[in-house]
């Protein structure tokens, strides 16, 4: 529910509320929502600005700083990432914990390029690619600087507690497991071998989110990243799967709608978009290639939609007693995590 400054007034001019109440709660509502991300100019230019610190240390590495050698790489890394503390504690002192969370991250995304270079430097890197190819290309020689990121950022997380440094973390452990099936493959990393491993690696982040989201409350959404790149790539998995026979595109339909149910429940948005665009798709597949030249396609896919639109009514009229009811079946933790955010 969101709850304005608007709704607050309309509530002391009905004589619900008084106005030094609404004004008083007001107040009291905004400092507690100060650190959260919001969709405002302020947290534009702190995002912004941050993603650009960081891709310039990652996708947007060039080959000049090969010049430096494994050694003057990773000692620019080293300093970077002791200004990048300092920043970081010096804004989480002043209470700007968002800002402060982008520069953790900052270091944390900085960790594999210490790697590489500390790798170049003792002569342990085994081949002639470079670190912009770290996040372009799978390979199995990629797992140390995996692995250094993740306990790297486990270490920054659990002493700042920012949820933006979940991050780094879910991105690299999406790496990681394509990384280790390069590895156990043999370099051999084919196109459906990549499909799948996307597919099960993104159920598996996807658990985890769910586990994080249980273990937190929403106390901080430490479960938002996790859960954005776990889709993502189970997603992904799933569409680019083969399916030549009509049955297995229904059951593409079906996950897609299960997809928006879980997020319509678990108030994860990402579940519900990729949910949609998933089954607009396999709706454009009937539309140009089942029922091409059906004429009444079209007029049974409009009653369709307005179907819907009535159990959104239905819904909306029921929703207490439907939510009530399916809530008291679920599990102690689940339970309470929804009524936290509900």
């Amino acid at each position: 529910m969101d709850i304005t400054k608007k709704k607050l007034n309309d509530a002391a001019a009905e004589d619900i509320i008084s106005v030094q109440q609404a004004e008083a709660l007001y107040k009291f509502l905004s400092i507690q929502d100060q650190d959260v991300p919001k969709f405002t100019f302020t947290h534009v230019l702190y995002y912004l600005g941050g993603l650009i610190a960081i891709g310039a240390m990652t996708l947007f590495m060039n080959l000049g700083w090969e010049i430096f050698g494994g050694a003057g790489i990773l000692s620019i890394s080293v300093l970077y990432a002791g200004v990048g503390l300092k920043i970081t504690n010096s804004l989480a002192a002043k209470g700007l914990s968002i800002p402060a969370g982008i520069c953790a991250t900052f270091v944390v995304c900085l960790t594999p390029l210490a790697i590489y270079g500390l790798q170049q430097w003792l002569g342990f890197w085994p081949d002639e690619s470079v670190y912009r190819d770290y996040h372009r290309y799978i390979k199995w020689n990629w797992l140390y600087m995996v692995l250094g990121t993740l306990a790297i950022g486990a270490v920054v997380a659990w002493k700042y507690k920012y949820p933006f440094l979940m991050m780094p973390i879910a991105v690299t452990l999406w790496y990681m497991t394509m990384d280790i099936t390069a590895m156990i493959a043999g370099g051999d990393m084919t196109w459906q071998l990549r499909k799948i491993v996307s597919l099960y690696s993104g159920l598996l982040m996807i658990g985890l989110a769910f586990w994080v989201d249980i273990r937190s409350q929403r106390k901080s959404d430490y479960a938002f990243w996790i859960y954005i790149f776990g889709v993502i790539a189970f997603w992904g998995g799933l569409s680019a799967q083969n399916s030549n026979d009509e049955f297995s595109k229904f059951i593409y339909l079906c996950i897609n709608l299960l997809m928006m149910a879980v997020g319509v429940v678990l108030v994860r948005r990402v579940f519900v978009v990729f949910g949609a665009i998933g089954s607009c798709g396999y709706i454009g597949h009937l539309a140009y290639d089942v029922f091409a030249d059906s004429l009444l396609f079209p007029i049974a896919l409009t009653a369709i939609g307005f179907g819907i639109i009535y159990m959104g009514i239905l819904w909306q009229k029921y929703e207490f007693t439907i939510t009530k009811t399916l809530r008291s079946i679920l599990p102690t933790p689940l339970r309470e995590l929804l009524e936290k955010i509900s």
